[in-house]
């Protein structure tokens, strides 16, 4: 179990910090509104209400000794996100996460010491959409820049396959690192090349773009 704060509690602050809580995980949540405490302090570990631009209060609620400290205090209040990123900076958090709004937001985060900036907006955007351009792509993670890691239904002319035989490294510079094989569901993590594609597979591949977009093409 880990434990995780959540500085700020609109909608996106609720959802991660429920959704922590029910995997598991201690989640304490600080937003200076009562009222959003008080719905939500039965559903996390931990419910303060605090006013993150206020340093003193935030070391005073012991988020130093957590794993991860967010900061998803929302868009319109562009300056409370940073300086209650900056606070948590100077406090010594172990890893500080902050939304942007911005891409002007996301340089500020980082320069004031945000480990990792997130845009909830855009990458749900581009997660859909990447799901609609790619219909076989079943599931999308962005990798690095120019590569993703992508869920893909094999083309048929795959099926009954092994995978040293189709190659695929070599032909599209990209790899296969797991099989999800249906009913019973499972999944077969760093597949040998001795593995046989069989109907209802999906490959989770690792990849170029543009070598991955090639093999969506082919089965279509």
């Amino acid at each position: 179990m880990k434990q995780y704060a959540i500085i700020g509690v609109g909608n996106f602050g609720r959802y991660l910090a429920v959704h922590l809580y029910r995997k598991g995980h201690a989640v304490l949540i600080v937003d200076r509104r009562t009222s959003v405490i008080q719905e939500l302090k039965d559903s996390v570990s931990h419910a303060v209400v605090a006013d993150a631009t206020d340093k003193r209060a935030l070391e005073e609620i012991g988020v130093k000794d957590m794993d991860a400290v967010m900061v998803c205090i929302g868009g319109a209040s562009l300056s409370n996100s940073i300086l209650a990123t900056l606070n948590l900076h100077d406090i010594g958090v172990r890893r500080l996460m902050a939304k942007a709004a911005s891409d002007a937001h996301a340089r500020i985060l980082r320069k004031i010491g945000a480990d990792e900036v997130f845009f909830p907006d855009r990458d749900q955007a581009e997660m859909l959409g990447e799901r609609l351009h790619n219909p076989h792509i079943l599931d999308y993670l962005p990798f690095i820049e120019g590569y993703s890691m992508v869920q893909l239904a094999p083309p048929k002319s795959y099926i009954g396959k092994r995978l040293k035989d189709l190659d695929l490294i070599n032909r599209y510079g990209v790899q296969v690192v797991a099989i999800k094989a249906p009913a019973p569901e499972r999944l077969n993590m760093i597949p040998t090349g001795a593995y046989v594609l069989k109907d209802g597979d999906d490959m989770i591949i690792l990849g170029p773009d543009a070598a991955l977009d090639q093999l969506r093409k082919k089965a279509e």
